[in-house]
This record gives C-alpha cells, sequence and structure tokens, in this order.
C-alpha cells in the first residue's frame, strides 16, 4: 500500500505556474512597493471541476474567483483578462496561434501594455520543451512580442490614433526558469543558468514576509496554490518549515533596455533600472543597450556591436566601454559626449581570434558619466566554419525561426533534438548542414550512435558554397530489440548520440543529439470480432499483449497490486479492438452518470490512435477517455484534445464499450470497439500510432495521482511522435476514408467579461477596458446627471483620460506573474 498522504494531485501541463512565481511577485510588492499586475489569455474554463458540477463559463468565473484570491496572497489586485477560449492541452503553438487568432490577441497584449504601461515584464517559457503546453508558448510569444511591438510606432497605430494611447517601452522582459540551485538563502548566487552566456537571477522563497505574519513567502505561495481547488489543488503538502531547505525561483532574462548591474543577487536585482534607480547611481528613466548586428558570428571575422544610451537628465562626458572574451579583438572608442533624451550610439567591431572555441558568449558594456554607471549584456554564439545538427522536430523549427523573427535568437537552442524510433525499426536520420564561412567547404559527417544502434555509412561526405545550407541522412537501425522503450530507457529515456562535422578549414564541430526508442508491435487481425462484454475469451486477441504498466508521472506504483495493466489489441475489417486489464488496490472517486467527461479526474483509461502515423498534434489524432462505471453501474467514454471532443456516442459513433468492476474491488477491465469510420482519416497498415494510458486514483477528491502507460514520456499525451507504433498486416481502409485529416473541431464557449462581475468591479476601479478591448468613444459613455461618485470609481490620478490606468504601474501586464494563462496553467491533470 502507498503513503496515501504523500499523494500529490497531478497537474494538467506544464510545471511552470502562476503560483510558482507568486513569491516573487509578493516580495516585490511588499519589500520594494512595486505594483503587480496580470494579464491571463483564458480563464480555464475548459478544465475539469474537482470542487462542483460548474463547467464552461461558469467555471471560468469560478477560477476568476479563485485565481484572484490567490494572486491577491501577494498584493496583485488588477488581473487582465483577454476572454480567448481555453481549450484542450496541446503542445501545439501553431494551433494555439490560429485558434486564438494570434493578430488579434497580439493587438490586445499590445493595447494592454500602453494602457498600463509595466516597467517589467515576466512570462512563461515560450520554447517547446517536453510536456510544455501550446497555450503556454503562444502566451509567452505573445508577450515577448508585445514587449517591442508596444515600443514600435508601426504597430497597431490605430492605437495611437483613434484610442488616445502613446507607445510604452517597458524596461526589461523575463522569463521563469533558466537556472538550477542549490536550497537557502545563497540560491540566488549559487545558481547555474541552463544557457550558456545567459544573464540569470534567483528569488528566494525562504525570506519572511512581515505582513503574513512571518511565514516564508514560500509559504504564502503554497497557501496561493491550495486556493485552486477546482483543479484539485487543496491538498498540496506543506513546503519545509526550515527556511535553509527552501530554494530560488530562477528567471532568465529575455531582453533589457536599461542599465542595471550584472552579479547583483539581490531580492529585487530583476527590478534594477527599471522600477529601482540602477545601483550604480545612473538617474532612473536611464536607458542602455547592446546590440550584436550577428547573433551567429565566426573565427577570424568581425561584427559589429552597437551600445545606445539615453537619460532624462544630462549625463555629461559619457562613455560606453565594451568587454569581450579573453582574447577578442575590440576597436572603438565608445565616447558618447552628452547623453540626453535623444538616444546617442557608440559602435564597435570585435573579431573573435581564429582559433576560438565555439559556443555562445557573452559580451557586456558599462556606461560611465562621472562617477555614475550601468551595465547591460547581450550574447553571440560562436559558430564553426560549417556547423550539422540534428534535423529539429516541426515544433522546434517553428520556434527557432520565431525567436529569430522576433530578435531574440539567443533563445533558440533551449530544446534538445530527438528524434523518435520504433523499437527494431530504422529510419532516416537527416543532419542539417550549414556553411557559415565565405568561401566553399567539404568535407564529412560522422554519426557517433550508441550500442545496440547502427547506420548505413560510418560517415557521408558533403560540399557546400559560401553561406550556403544542405544536409547529409543516414539510415539508422535498432539493433538490440532488448533496449527498454519509453522513459525507461537510456538517459531520461534518451539514447545519445554525437555528430561530428569537418570541414576544409580544419576545424571541427560536435553536436549532440538523441534517439528516443519507442514500443512497436505487430497487430493480426482477429478471425471473428471479440465480443464487446468487459472480458478476454479464448482465441479473441491473437495479438501480443501490451506492458502498460510503465510509469508516465505521477507517484510510482508500489507494486502491481497497487497499479498496473496489460493491454491487447486486435482488428477486424470494420473495427478496432482494445482490451485493457487493470489491477488497483483502491477505487477513486465514482462520478455520476451525467459526469462522463474530463477522464483524469479518477480511473480511468485513455486510448490514442494516430492514423497515419505522422501527426504532429493530437487535433489530428483519435483520442478517447473510458470510465469503468459511473454511479449508475455502467462504464461511458467520452473524446478529449483531439478532431473532435465531447460525449462518445456523438463524437464517435458505432464505437461501443464494456467493463467488468471486481467486488470487492482490486481492479477492472475495459474492452473497447472503435469503428475505422470514426478516426479522422484511413489508417497507415505500415505505420499507425498508438498510446493507451491507465489514471490511477486512489482518493474520492476527483484527482488522479499516478498515470502509467504503453508508450510513456514527459507530455506524451499531446506528442504523438511519441506513441508507439504498430503495424496492421493486410489491412484495407474503408472505402472513401480520407489520407488528409479534416480540420479539428475547437471548443468556442468562452467565458466573457462583460459576465465577469469581478472584471467589471476592476475595470471600473481602473479604468483599463475589459478585455483589452477599445475604449469607448465619448459619444458611446454614459454621463451621471446627478448622485456621487464613489472615489474607488475615479480616473486614477494623472490619467488624461477616464478609461486609462495608472502611469505608475510597475510590473505587470502579461505579467510579473505568467501572462497568458493558458489552461494547464490551471488544469487539475492532465489530457
Amino acid at each position: 500500500m502507498r503513503r496515501r498522504p504523500a499523494r500529490r494531485p497531478l497537474r494538467r501541463g506544464a510545471p511552470r505556474r502562476r503560483g510558482g512565481a507568486l513569491s516573487t511577485l509578493g516580495q516585490w510588492n511588499e519589500y520594494d512597493k512595486a505594483k503587480v499586475g496580470v494579464l491571463t489569455v483564458t480563464r480555464g474554463e475548459g478544465g475539469g471541476n474537482a470542487s462542483g458540477t460548474e463547467e464552461g463559463p461558469a467555471l471560468g468565473l469560478l477560477r476568476e474567483n479563485e485565481e484572484r484570491r490567490a494572486v491577491g496572497k501577494a498584493g496583485v489586485t488588477d488581473i487582465h483578462y483577454l476572454d480567448k477560449v481555453d481549450f484542450y492541452y496541446t503542445v501545439s503553438t501553431p494551433l494555439t496561434a490560429e485558434t486564438w487568432d494570434h493578430d488579434k490577441t497580439l493587438e490586445k497584449v499590445v493595447r494592454l501594455v500602453r494602457e498600463t504601461r509595466p516597467k517589467v515584464i515576466v512570462t512563461m517559457v515560450p520554447a517547446p520543451l517536453p510536456g510544455q503546453h501550446g497555450n503556454h508558448q503562444m502566451a509567452a510569444r505573445l508577450a515577448t512580442e508585445a514587449y517591442f511591438a508596444s515600443a514600435d510606432p508601426k504597430a497597431y497605430p490605430a492605437q495611437l490614433g483613434g484610442e488616445g494611447l502613446s507607445t510604452w517601452a517597458p524596461g526589461r522582459l523575463f522569463q521563469t526558469g533558466g537556472a538550477s540551485g542549490p536550497a537557502g538563502s545563497g540560491c540566488a548566487a549559487k545558481g547555474t543558468p541552463s544557457a550558456a552566456a545567459s544573464v540569470t537571477y534567483g528569488v528566494w522563497g525562504g525570506r519572511a514576509s512581515a505582513r503574513n505574519g512571518g511565514k516564508t513567502w514560500a509559504q504564502v505561495e503554497r497557501e496561493a496554490q491550495r486556493t485552486y481547488v477546482s483543479q484539485g489543488w487543496g491538498g498540496f503538502p506543506d513546503v519545509p518549515s526550515d527556511p535553509a531547505q527552501i530554494g530560488c525561483d530562477y528567471y532568465r532574462q529575455i531582453h533589457s533596455r536599461v542599465p542595471f548591474t550584472l552579479g547583483n543577487t539581490d531580492p529585487s536585482a530583476m527590478l534594477e533600472g527599471a522600477v529601482l534607480p540602477a545601483k550604480g547611481g545612473l538617474p532612473l528613466g536611464s536607458r542602455f543597450s547592446l546590440t550584436a548586428d550577428a547573433f551567429g558570428v565566426t573565427a577570424g571575422r568581425p561584427f559589429k556591436v552597437t551600445a545606445r544610451a539615453s537619460s532624462p537628465e544630462r549625463l555629461r562626458a559619457a562613455k560606453a566601454t565594451l568587454a569581450v572574451p579573453t582574447g577578442w579583438n575590440v576597436t572603438g572608442s565608445g565616447e558618447l559626449g552628452t547623453v540626453g533624451r535623444s538616444e546617442r550610439t557608440a559602435t564597435f567591431t570585435v573579431t573573435p581570434p581564429a582559433g576560438v572555441k565555439a559556443g555562445r558568449a557573452q559580451l557586456s558594456a558599462t556606461l560611465t558619466a562621472g562617477a555614475a554607471k550601468g551595465q547591460t549584456a547581450a550574447s553571440v554564439e560562436v559558430r564553426p566554419a560549417v556547423t550539422g545538427v540534428l534535423e529539429p522536430l516541426p515544433r522546434v523549427s517553428d520556434f527557432d525561426t520565431w525567436a529569430d523573427e522576433t530578435g531574440v535568437p539567443e533563445l533558440t537552442g533551449q530544446v534538445k533534438r530527438v528524434l523518435t524510433l520504433a523499437s527494431g525499426a530504422s529510419r532516416q536520420v537527416r543532419v542539417d548542414l550549414s556553411n557559415t564561412t565565405a568561401s566553399a567547404q567539404s568535407g564529412t559527417v560522422k554519426l557517433g550512435l550508441p550500442a545496440g544502434f547502427t547506420a548505413d555509412a560510418a560517415s557521408k561526405p558533403y560540399t557546400l558554397d559560401a553561406g550556403k545550407t544542405g544536409s547529409a541522412t543516414f539510415t539508422v537501425t535498432n539493433t538490440d530489440t532488448s533496449l527498454p522503450t519509453s522513459n525507461q530507457g537510456g538517459t531520461d529515456g534518451d539514447y545519445d548520440l554525437t555528430i561530428t562535422t569537418a570541414s576544409s578549414t580544419g576545424d571541427t564541430d560536435l553536436q549532440n543529439g538523441a534517439l528516443e526508442l519507442v514500443p512497436a508491435a505487430e497487430l493480426p487481425k482477429a478471425s471473428t470480432a471479440p465480443a464487446v462484454d468487459g472480458k478476454e475469451s479464448p482465441g479473441e486477441y491473437p495479438g501480443p499483449e501490451l506492458n502498460l504498466s510503465r510509469r508516465w508521472e505521477g507517484s510510482a506504483c508500489e507494486s502491481a497490486d497497487d497499479c498496473s495493466a496489460t493491454g491487447k489489441v486486435t482488428w477486424t475489417d470494420k473495427a478496432l479492438h482494445v482490451l485493457v486489464k487493470v489491477r488497483d488496490d483502491k477505487q477513486g472517486t465514482v462520478l455520476g452518470a451525467d459526469d462522463c467527461k474530463r477522464h483524469w479526474r479518477t480511473d480511468s483509461v485513455e486510448i490514442g490512435i494516430d492514423p497515419r502515423g505522422d501527426s504532429e498534434n493530437t487535433s489530428t489524432t483519435f483520442k478517447t477517455g473510458i470510465f469503468p462505471k459511473m454511479s449508475d453501474g455502467k462504464p461511458c467514454f467520452e473524446r478529449d484534445a483531439d478532431a473532435r471532443q465531447g460525449p462518445g456516442e456523438e463524437t464517435a459513433p458505432g464505437m461501443r464499450v464494456a467493463s467488468t468492476v471486481a467486488d470487492p474491488y482490486d481492479g477492472y477491465v475495459i474492452e473497447a470497439e472503435i469503428p475505422f469510420t470514426a478516426l479522422p482519416t484511413a489508417v497507415d497498415p505500415r505505420r499507425m500510432g498508438l498510446n493507451v494510458f491507465v489514471y490511477d486514483s486512489d482518493t474520492q477528491d476527483k484527482t488522479g495521482q499516478t498515470r502509467i502507460g504503453w508508450s510513456t514520456w514527459g507530455g506524451v499525451q499531446g506528442d504523438p511522435y511519441r506513441w508507439g507504433l504498430v503495424s496492421l498486416p493486410g489491412h484495407t481502409p474503408p472505402a472513401g476514408m480520407p489520407t488528409t485529416p479534416p480540420p479539428p473541431v475547437m471548443p468556442t464557449d468562452a467565458t466573457r467579461s462583460v459576465n465577469a462581475p469581478e472584471s467589471i468591479i476592476q475595470a471600473v476601479r481602473t479604468g483599463v477596458p475589459l478585455a483589452a478591448g477599445p475604449a469607448a468613444p465619448r459619444s458611446d459613455t454614459a454621463r451621471i446627471a446627478d448622485g456621487r461618485r464613489s472615489p474607488a470609481a475615479r480616473p486614477p490620478s494623472g490619467s488624461s483620460r477616464p478609461d486609462r490606468a495608472p502611469r505608475t504601474s510597475t510590473c505587470g501586464t502579461a505579467s510579473c506573474s505568467a501572462p497568458g494563462r493558458s489552461r494547464s496553467a490551471r488544469r487539475a491533470s492532465p489530457p
């Protein structure tokens, strides 16, 4: 038996959430008097409800109330919602951008930045890290794009004319994470950046809060997290009472326009130069930044670096000095003369030496004017003559393109490059080549493979003209079928490989990547269709037994009796047949017969099918959740997070399920018949993607604690490319089945701010329009002819229009916590 009190409810989606930054926001508010606001893209109305029966817009209102009470513990009073629909868990940023209408949503974010004028923005991670919710990625992209666009007079000019707003340039932009470190008060100084040459910060959660009775801010943060009861977070365990056991929240700087002090480890260091004056004495409101004319640089080739400075007060005899790695050459005086409100620039020529080691390097600049000084930094990437990298997944390629186009190329490289390979199978592995020099290059590319894998050649030759790109392709085979698959194999499931690229210059590029083995099976056709009766009869399932007991997420099963499962799959001309046997020693919540949805809340089975075996995200797949028993004693099924979500009878015509639940309880058996015509496309008999998961709940609070399955990786429910692969020899798809998937049916029922009393009250108090919409023209504005106006409804002091928020907002908009909280930040457990 498990130690039940130690089990935590699982979260649906990415690990970073608003509660994870609350300690930092609260400290800034309490000790630095920073006004903190939050921008949220959705209210989470598409999530589960562990506290009641509300769903849809009603659940969105409930979650807004939870949100306001939670962040209120950090002194946050303003939360701005954009009223975008909260849809299912996906890792796809492009799908999110399409569903939210990227341009219109960005316009709203830019408007809110210009309206509230934040000086510091903190957002989530925009990169497609494994398991990172696509809604979260999109929210972080929006925050980053708005940071630049809100300062650009060419961006949404109607806001600057007809709406009476003006451009606004926030001082600093950060993303959560970016470093790791030990517990204790020294964690800020001892943090290790995850990306070389990046500027990172840590804010210790063990600091005591005077206004919270001396509790540590980590304790206050945990109390706030428990406020999200609808997501099943009410049972989160206590944090350590000893502050020495509490670590830091870490952040990575994406961009800065203001001077700060490199190496500053104060809790308020991220506010320096923007909210708080720079430690070196430069006046608050000064601007100082550094840019290189290229992120990728090569040995012996000069590039330009420009320092830009301005100040609200005159800085006489100002000078910018540039610090570069040892051995690099710098020319340029850096003399700026008198710096005032008009920007002054100093340009340097920097040349990395011949033979310089490839990798990222930090360039830092110092602005001095008399005794006053401040710093800034930028990074470049030294590249060898020819680089060879493992081909990216589509989502990684999309992110890298976005980062380059947005002007933050240093954010690339956050995602380890991996490719999946079915156990015992072969696949093509492409190495992407790039000539960074001004002359033609030729050489070889070599794959260094781990034991159990072979390639069709030890190396491949290439020739590239100056500045051109190309590729070399290998056929890689898994020769050792005994190697563990899924997250049980290699290091964190990865079988690491190396790519060595030699060029005419004599230098060598060494890059890393990995192969991820997924389970594979051949599924024979059934001689007769299995009876859908919730039990296995002899000969019904001729195929292999699938191991469904690999741990995916949550608490480990303490024994096979605690939680384990096996599965069998076969097929007929008309349908797939799936049998799942589950061992479980404690039954989770038996939901009402009218509550057949969001299967992750209790004991259930999930089946995922990618008919063509090539889906980038689940919007082109079939996913069903099956409950073994509802309050009426019958099983039920639904579809979730796929091409068409909703009640099973409506979304999967002809599908049938049956179950047997042991009494006394020690597990259950689920059997499902899934017609091929219910799938979004025809099955490719050579490679159909398949996954089967088991959700285990040992509590009665509508939360799951453990997930096991066949092909298990972090975030795998949204990663069809990491599902198992099966073949159906001899299968012929039904006539008329398409091979190209239709557009997915997306939910549209979003909670609207005009129906949210708490948002309306806030809009009256702040003067900021609901849902970051444009202010109503004066001709449409009601006027009170008689009576007294409440002080809370007056326009903020110093505002030139009654609908404009205070210009003193110090950190907020897409937020000093995570902007654009997409649904997974508010989900009780992953789909």
